[in-house]
């Protein structure tokens, strides 16, 4: 009898090891990152008509800061969602965004693609302002300083408010 309650309280053990052991590599993570929006076009011609007040964006540059929370995985798979503060030279806005972050190499400085998809609003000429879909695409690096500490720059492509915009960001994940 005690051979059988002493294999079980053996087996419970190795169980609970290899189950702590499985998912110790899902990790919870913070991102926060700043960076610099260069306008570059209008992505949708408007026809005027008489209550058209304008493009929702044009011809501004803009900073963001965002802040994203999620998990990481093995360390080189980041998934979360965030939410971030726009400025386009006065007319501020907001964006929530689901944000993807692969890092290919296991070496301490590597390259790094990421993937923002989401809504953003302005409140800019309009009443209320005006809302769209936002997107964007980026590659850079990131460097390892510690175990849980990256920081990143990264560059790419933007788009909302019907407007292209060149991200150029700084961040710095948990």
């Amino acid at each position: 009898m005690n051979t059988i309650k002493l294999f079980a309280l053996a087996l419970m053990m190795m169980l609970m090891h290899s189950y702590h052991q499985a998912y110790s590599q899902i990790n919870y993570s913070i991102k926060v990152e700043s960076g610099f929006l260069k306008y570059r076009y209008n992505n949708v011609q408007v026809e005027p008509t008489p209550n058209w007040k304008g493009y929702y964006l044009s011809d501004k540059n803009g900073i963001d800061l965002s802040v994203i929370n999620g998990i990481r995985l093995n360390n080189r798979l980041f998934a979360g969602i965030g939410i971030g503060y726009l400025n386009f030279e006065g007319i501020n806005g907001l964006v929530m965004f689901s944000d993807i972050e692969y890092l290919p190499l296991k070496t301490r400085l590597t390259p790094l693609i990421n993937v923002k998809i989401g809504y953003s609003h302005l409140w800019n000429q309009y009443v209320n302002g005006s809302g769209t879909g936002f997107t964007e695409l980026c590659i850079g690096l990131s460097y390892r300083i510690s175990d849980k500490l990256y920081i990143y720059t990264k560059s790419g492509f933007a788009t909302t408010q019907q407007s292209l915009l060149i991200p150029i960001s700084l961040g710095l994940r948990l």
